[in-house]
């Protein structure tokens, strides 16, 4: 039985979507969190570099989703003290997981144009 299947003994309703499938996909639809991760799957690592890559996305939009990518456990930051100081992103274990996941996004997108 799956949790959507399972019935609340509190109040004998059907459970809504498994918590850990709605936080899931509650993050990754936001907007340009699927475009993040499928440039730094491709080795874009800095800030400047991801706006390059998502030319729509604005500067304050791309530090919000790299924060929140951060506290998911999606992407790790990584400061190098030079100077100027050096900031890079790169996915996680956990980004890499959801890394193979936009990857079948793209070929289901791929194969559901018209």
């Amino acid at each position: 039985m799956t949790r959507v299947d399972e019935r609340s003994a509190a109040d004998g309703e059907e459970a809504a979507v498994c918590p850990h499938f709605q936080h899931a996909a509650e993050l990754v639809g936001k907007r340009w969190v699927p475009q993040l991760v499928r440039a730094l799957q491709a080795d874009v690592s800095r800030f400047s570099d991801l706006r390059t890559a998502i030319p729509p996305i604005s500067d304050h939009v791309l530090s919000l989703r790299l924060k929140e990518l951060e506290a998911a456990g999606i992407v790790v930051r990584t400061v190098t003290p030079t100077t100027p100081v050096g900031i890079a992103y790169r996915l996680t274990d956990r980004g890499r997981g959801l890394a193979k996941v936009m990857t079948e996004l793209a070929a289901w997108a791929e194969q559901a144009a018209p």
